[in-house]
């Protein structure tokens, strides 16, 4: 049977279809319009009790019908089921968890708050002192992981070996936020890595899944 994701194109969203696409597993995508509020609905709520999108139901599931929430262990779960992109030597699979972790943990919080103080900085009437000491912060930080990124890439062509989930998980945050560390052009090793995989055709068609499906909502919500 095919896999239910829940989904709307934020970096957390793009992970899954760019895994999906890779793997070529069989899905069908419901969109969660999460700027309509549809993430707090009753019905997304029992699938994903954090309310928050991607959210993953494979009803063909040895034992049973599996829901998973939360994007880097979707990934480790589609990994899993397909046998691609996770490597089944713990050594190596280690260090794909180890990466999976500093972005949900690292680079994903502190890229987004840099980008929250920056909007909010920017807002008419905003008094400077309640950003300017966060998004000093939070810049500072983000810069470091950038470079924590970019050493690590100077002497691979992914973050573990083979390209994995890893890298899929890292990239949607670097693809969106390029210039979170101060920019590319000061992290080379970064901007090759990030190129290499631009340009998959399976990364390709995972972020036109998004386009295509906002516009079609949008469309739809025009005709009333």
């Amino acid at each position: 049977m095919t896999l239910q994701l829940y989904y709307f194109p934020t970096l957390n969203g793009q992970k899954v279809t760019i895994a999906l696409e890779e793997m070529g597993l069989p899905y069908a995508v419901r969109l969660v319009n999460i700027l309509a509020g549809e993430q707090d609905q009753p019905s997304f709520r029992r699938v994903n009790p954090n309310g928050r999108i991607p959210a993953l139901v494979d009803p063909d599931a040895g034992g049973g019908p599996v829901t998973v929430f939360e994007s880097g262990a979707i990934l480790q779960y589609l990994g899993r089921k397909s046998g691609r992109f996770y490597p089944a030597a713990e050594q190596t699979r280690a260090q794909v968890d180890s990466w999976l972790c500093w972005q949900m943990a690292n680079l994903g919080p502190m890229s987004g708050q840099v980008n929250w103080f920056a909007r909010a900085a920017r807002k008419p009437g905003r008094d400077p002192a309640e950003t300017s000491l966060p998004l000093h912060r939070f810049r500072k930080e983000t810069a470091r992981l950038f470079g924590v990124l970019d050493a690590h890439l100077q002497a691979r062509d992914y973050l573990c070996g083979d390209y994995s989930i890893a890298d899929m998980c890292v990239w949607t945050w670097i693809d969106k936020y390029p210039d979170n560390g101060g920019g590319l052009d000061r992290h080379p090793s970064i901007g090759a890595w990030h190129q290499r995989i631009a340009v998959r055709p399976a990364v390709q068609r995972a972020l036109q899944v998004g386009l295509d499906l906002v516009g079609r909502d949008s469309r739809r919500r025009a005709d009333g």
